[in-house]
């Protein structure tokens, strides 16, 4: 395994590091109700993308309700208390 000859300084090792850091995100004013918003993005408030209307928001979507699966009794647990019951005789 290699091991390093000398210690790195800590102006090396920030140094080195310089690049490693978060941007800050350019925020554009919507064309259309004015928000905040990423730029070359859809406007999650009302749907437009470059003075065009690309998706509908706020419409209801219904959706189908899941079955309720009825939960059935652990068939091991069963068997594990009638072997133990064998075994006690």
């Amino acid at each position: 395994m290699a091991v390093p000859f000398h210690r790195t300084s800590k102006t090396r090792r920030d140094k080195r590091r310089t690049h490693f850091k978060l941007k800050v995100t350019s925020l554009v004013a919507c064309s259309n109700c004015g928000k905040l918003i990423r730029s070359h993005t859809v406007c999650p408030s009302c749907g437009f993308y470059a003075k065009k209307s690309v998706i509908q928001v706020g419409e209801t979507v219904k959706e189908t309700p899941a079955k309720e699966v009825e939960k059935k009794p652990a068939k091991k647990a069963k068997k594990a208390k009638e072997t133990a019951g064998e075994k006690k005789e």
